[in-house]
């Protein structure tokens, strides 16, 4: 197989300026980190997955709802799309400088170590289910193997992704058998415990979390085909000029959101209570959202790009959630110590009243707060605490 270099955006190395970014890249991941803070901060309120009241009531009801067809198993695949669109873009910028392919692989290369330390100091100090390892050890996976291909091979994870789909519709017809012919006792939809999450002391969870942390980004590592989609995304540069492809973006909008959102039907009305099946119901209902919240990578980022292609003019709002977007991992880490600070069992423990109505909250509250920093951040021309220092580790 040959080797191509990828087509240079811009002229100098490192991070590109405020007038240079593309405005949809940013506006996606600071957009979405409002549910990542949605699904993580119920796991901490719930002190389990998927973070759900197992006997909801009133507005919880449509709280669990919303929840499970829009946010759980479809929010971490848009910043696997992401990464893998980010990856290209770095690449992108050292070629430009004049870096060859031996520099500019030594650099992700090391980039993505750094992620991978900056991962296992997040889950051992604060949340089991980090990303950032796993994203380290893709992304190296990623730079040493998929990014100087050519697009013919790119084009397997097309092949792939085309695949997927018919194994979600395989698994639909599966779930939808199961839940016709459900004829046992009714179950609930119940949350699985992590220890680390309902650990009385500090020292507790820090121990429950080394031993919950390598299980979970093992399970997440596979996600390197939604990566090589990203991957895939920024060769064609579908975000720098979304208005170009506009008719491909409402095409993977419309398939794919249509496929995560009917995917996760079943089980929210599950989760709502307003569908009582059993157990082996249940456990294929989950299944089924598993499967299809993939596609909700791809399809909230094609909606992202078409809602960009509409802007004329940045409105504060837009501005503002961009900022967080570009301090994308702060933001993140800034949520898991808001968790830590706010939810757990040993600190103020906010878990009143509804705990479904608190994590709701509390998600919400985090990520404003999230964006008006990025904003005043910004104005200053500061890149943000955890990315200037992932900058001088790797530079």
């Amino acid at each position: 197989m040959t080797t191509t270099t990828l087509n240079p955006t811009t002229d100098h190395r490192g991070p590109v300026t405020g007038r240079e970014r593309a405005l949809a890249p940013d506006l996606i991941r600071g957009a979405m980190l409002l549910l990542i803070g949605l699904a993580n901060s119920a796991n901490f309120a719930f002190a389990g997955q998927p973070g759900v009241e197992s006997t909801p009531h009133g507005f919880e009801r449509i709280l669990n709802f919303l929840k499970l067809t829009f946010v759980d198993a479809r929010a971490y695949p848009v910043f696997a799309v992401m990464f893998g669109y980010g990856l290209v873009q770095l690449a992108r910028r050292q070629q430009a400088s004049g870096a060859g392919n031996s520099v500019v692989r030594r650099i992700l290369v090391k980039r993505n170590a750094w992620l991978i330390v900056f991962g296992l100091a997040h889950a051992t100090l604060l949340y089991f289910g980090d990303f950032l390892g796993a994203y380290g050890v893709v992304g190296i996976i990623c730079t040493l193997f998929l990014l100087n291909r050519g697009d013919k091979f790119h084009r397997i994870a097309l092949g792939i992704w085309a695949f997927m789909a018919l194994e979600t519709l395989f698994v639909a017809a599966k779930a939808a058998a199961t839940i016709i012919t459900s004829s046992g006792p009714a179950h609930a939809l119940t949350n699985s415990p992590n220890p680390s999450l309902a650990a009385t002391s500090y020292v507790g969870s820090l121990v429950d979390r080394l031993h919950e942390y390598p299980l979970h980004a093992a399970s997440v590592i596979p996600f390197i085909v939604i990566v090589w989609l990203g991957i895939w995304a920024a060769r064609k540069q579908l975000l720098e000029n979304p208005t170009a492809h506009k008719t491909l973006l409402t095409r993977v909008a419309v398939g794919c959101l249509g496929i995560t959102f009917l995917g996760g039907l079943p089980l929210a009305l599950i989760g709502a209570g307003w569908m009582h099946v059993d157990q082996a119901a249940v456990d294929s209902a989950s299944l089924l959202s598993h499967v299809s919240g993939m596609f909700g990578g791809p399809g909230y980022v094609a909606l992202f790009g078409l809602i960009v292609a509409r802007i004329r003019k940045q409105s504060l709002p837009v501005r503002a959630i961009s900022a967080l977007g570009q301090r994308s991992l702060s933001g993140y880490l800034f949520q898991s110590v808001s968790w830590m600070i706010l939810l757990a069992p040993f600190t103020l423990d906010l878990r009143f009243g509804s705990t479904a109505y608190t994590a709701a909250l509390v998600a919400i509250g985090v990520w404003i707060i999230s964006v008006v920093a990025a904003y005043a951040m910004s104005r200053r021309s500061y890149r943000g605490p955890a990315e200037t220092l992932l900058r001088r580790l790797v530079y």
